[in-house]
Parts: C-alpha cells; sequence; structure tokens
C-alpha cells in the first residue's frame, strides 16, 4: 500500500479555519489549534443565534401588538381573537408595522376585533 502524506489536505483545513476565525483576538486568528475550538463555538452560537432570533422578533412583535391594543380598548389576546372570528388574516409581524406606522389603520382593525368579539 502507498504512503498517503496528509500535508496538502492539513494546509487546506487550517487555512479554511483560520479564514473564519478572522478578527478574532490574539491567537484565537492566527494559531490553527487555538482557532479551530474558537471557530467551532462561534459556528454554533451562530446558528443558536439564528434560531434565538425568530424567538425574540415574535416576542418584540407581540409587545408592540399588545402596547397599541391597549391604547385602543382591547387587550392582546382579545385583538388577536377577534380577528380570526372576523376571518381577518395579518400575521403579527405586519400587526406591529401598522401599530406604528399607521395607527388608524390598527384603530380600524381593533374596532373590527371588538365587533365581532361582542356580536
Amino acid at each position: 500500500m502507498a504512503r498517503v502524506k496528509k500535508a496538502m489536505n492539513a494546509k487546506k483545513k487550517h487555512k479554511k479555519i483560520l479564514k473564519l476565525a478572522k478578527g478574532f483576538y490574539g491567537a484565537k486568528s492566527k494559531i490553527f489549534k487555538a482557532a479551530n475550538p474558537a471557530v467551532l463555538r462561534s459556528l454554533r452560537s451562530a446558528y443558536i443565534g439564528r434560531k434565538l432570533k425568530k424567538r425574540d422578533f415574535r416576542k418584540l412583535w407581540i409587545a408592540r401588538i399588545n402596547a397599541a391594543a391597549r391604547m385602543n380598548g382591547i387587550s392582546y389576546s382579545r385583538l388577536i381573537n377577534g380577528l380570526k372570528l372576523a376571518g381577518i388574516e395579518v400575521n403579527r409581524k405586519m400587526l406591529a408595522e401598522m401599530a406604528i406606522h399607521d395607527e388608524q389603520g390598527f384603530a380600524q382593525l381593533a374596532e373590527v376585533a371588538k365587533a365581532k368579539l361582542n356580536a
């Protein structure tokens, strides 16, 4: 069996990791042995962060909708329930945008939701 030398493959692997470690502090950006665990940790954190971002934005939208809904005399949960009963399908992102930029439109939606709840 022929002998396999790993220098080329190792160099490619090291260069790839060091490229990802660009901007890290101290040896973590220069030395493979220090950079490798730092890069693996950062990639894992980035993956987790992409999932957390979705949760955080949904929480933010709900907080904004709740604040605007209470200014219109209705709670968040009753607003969402009233909109569902009225057959209005607007996602939370758009409701939050309306709450900030289009107060009259949001107030109309709140009135529709109140009417459906009382009917």
